[in-house]
């Protein structure tokens, strides 16, 4: 029995530090999915014969593994006043975009690769997209979203934990293949348009939507607008389909010529 609890505790406790992971980059995978070619989906089998979707929060989890620590601050990543990205603030530790340009190199020479490689490089790419899109991870300048708040009266650890789980406060318990036909309602010509440029368009596009945080909840706020999810559900669900969208787009770039 105390075996049993101990395990109900330990789920519990890693959907709260997996939570934008647990449903948020499900959904933006499922999205992406949705939009593969065949011939990407049958090239990217040969190195994943397993459901990608099942690596949504595998540099998570392995981010402090010693293999893997150099990349453990590559989850986040800063812009500046205008929204565009800002590579300097962590120029020691490495950022998110920092990944996604390794990823991003190393996939487009991905023959040249060894296939434990190329998994590895697919892994990053599939989190770091959705990374990308999480809000609470584009740092803006000046105060950081790490201060302590209350939620209809719950405390919650800070105010950037309070995103990381916000597609699970928004969508609850449904599954991540129903929300991404749900959200991905996009025409052909829309989903082009969203995919389109380079990581730092993108950056600037995510980061203009973002900072609607800062309105709903200024800096410091103890006490969290009641709203807070309502007011925040129509960007949440932007951030994962167009993740979806731009994650697909790269995938189909490497593997579907």
């Amino acid at each position: 029995m105390r075996k049993l609890t101990l395990f109900l505790i330990m789920s519990v406790l890693a959907l709260n530090v997996y939570a934008w992971g647990g449903l948020g980059h499900q959904v933006t995978i499922e999205v992406a999915k949705r939009h593969l070619s065949k011939k990407a989906q049958k090239n990217i089998e040969k190195y994943m014969s397993y459901d990608m979707t099942k690596d949504a929060t595998w540099m998570d989890k392995h981010r402090r593994d010693e293999p893997l620590k150099y990349t453990s601050a590559w989850h986040v990543y800063n812009v500046d006043s205008k929204h565009n990205y800002d590579p300097n603030p962590r120029l020691a530790k490495g950022d998110c975009l920092l990944g996604l340009r390794v990823a991003d190199y190393n996939l487009c020479h991905y023959k040249e690769l060894s296939d434990s490689a190329v998994l590895m490089n697919i892994r990053m790419l599939i989190h770091f997209v959705g990374d990308l899109h999480c809000p609470t991870h584009s740092y803006f300048p000046g105060p950081r979203c790490f201060w302590k708040c209350t939620l209809k009266g719950k405390n919650q650890k800070t105010f950037h934990s309070v995103y990381d789980k916000m597609p699970s406060l928004v969508h609850g318990k449904k599954a991540a293949a129903t929300l991404a036909e749900e959200l991905d309602k996009c025409s052909k010509s829309e989903i082009k348009k969203i995919a389109a440029g380079t990581f730092n368009d993108w950056v600037k596009d995510i980061a203009d939507r973002n900072c609607i945080i800062y309105d709903i909840n200024p800096f410091n706020t103890p006490v969290l607008d009641d709203q807070t999810v309502e007011k925040s559900t129509e960007l949440v669900n932007i951030e994962m389909r167009n993740g979806g969208y731009r994650l697909a787009k790269l995938l189909n770039e490497y593997f579907g010529k």
